[in-house]
């Protein structure tokens, strides 16, 4: 462990402030950033308690959505009754993930900002061009089971970790945040996340010193809501492949579909195309391959990890029987 400040945010002014400082970091839960730190992945100079900020609380909105504070504990808010009732997609996603003591802990901000799992990543002896930018990517040769087919590069393969993520980005939810010099701004989910390309290191669209105050759930889609999470054990284990569906159906034809992928890519992952040419259709295998197939449009394997393709192409269709009760 290397040494570190600590101080305790009393406003989110001063939080953003603070976290301007090169090396500073904010800390929550810390169910992640505590790891990363004792394996030296993370060596912040500064840590920023933000735990006593009044994030925590979930609001209804005027235009019938919510309103999620950054932190609010995962736990809470699955089991919150108006999450369950109108997202529920979003609570099955956040009961999938870890496990109960952890997600007493974990927020829904650090959540969304939660770091790969690559073991190259969390191991400081191999080369890891998203912890150590220009080194190269252990994993295209290496050990990558758990690793993208989708939206990586040749500079790195990680996937995202996170469930309620990949539920949010079903929803279309909006990422609220705060500045250092106090100014405001709404980031989509769908434009909060940056895939690898040439700078793996840059993850997200946050800037320094910004810091998550709250993401805002729109009013809940039509629909049948599914979150289906495919791992290596039944408890505590990261998707192989998941998928957080809202389907609504007449007659036996498709009306609308949102749907989006986690344990593929180095975001939550969502094809416009593969929901487009669902709409319209008949709920039947033959429409079920076709969305099936725009999503997984470019997806390959990189040796470990090639069963993942035939995987989420028949998780999906599962999903979607299951959503239209083929």
């Amino acid at each position: 462990m290397k040494a570190f400040t600590y101080e305790r945010a009393t406003s989110v002014e001063q939080a953003a402030a603070a976290a301007a400082f090169p090396g500073a970091k904010f800390i929550a839960g810390g169910t992640n950033l505590l790891d990363l730190m004792k394996l030296q992945v993370e060596t912040p100079t500064l840590l920023i308690d933000i735990n006593r900020l009044p994030l925590d609380r979930i609001e209804d909105t005027p235009e019938g959505g919510l309103r999620v504070g950054a932190m609010v504990r995962n736990s809470d808010l699955a089991a919150d009754p108006r999450v369950r009732r109108r997202y529920g997609v979003l609570s099955r996603a956040l009961l999938a993930g870890a496990s109960a003591q952890l997600r007493n802990k974990a927020t829904t901000g650090g959540n969304l900002l939660q770091r790969t799992r690559c073991s190259y990543f969390y191991d400081i002896t191999q080369p890891c061009n998203k912890r150590e930018p220009g080194s190269g990517c252990s994993a295209l040769q290496g050990f990558n089971r758990m690793l993208a087919v989708l939206g990586a590069s040749n500079q790195c393969i990680a996937t995202h970790p996170s469930d309620m993520a990949v539920a949010m980005r079903a929803l279309d939810a909006r990422i609220e945040t705060v500045s250092a010099h106090g100014g405001s701004r709404t980031i989509p989910i769908a434009d909060f996340y940056r895939l690898p390309g040439a700078t793996p290191s840059v993850e997200t669209s946050l800037r320094a010193g910004e810091i998550i105050t709250s993401v805002t759930l729109p009013p809940p889609p039509p629909g049948v809501q599914i979150y289906r999470k495919v791992r290596d054990r039944a408890s505590y284990a990261f998707a192989l492949v998941s998928v957080a569906a809202v389907v609504d159906t007449s007659a036996g034809r498709v009306r609308s579909a949102r749907l989006a992928f986690g344990g593929l890519a180095p975001e939550p992952w969502r094809v416009g195309r593969g929901e487009e040419s669902l709409v319209g259709r008949a709920a039947n295998a033959t429409s079920f391959n076709a969305a099936a197939d725009a999503v997984l449009n470019g997806a390959h394997g990189y040796g470990g990890n090639d069963f993942k393709v035939p995987l989420a192409r028949r998780t999906l269709h599962a999903v979607l029987a299951q959503a239209t009760q083929v």
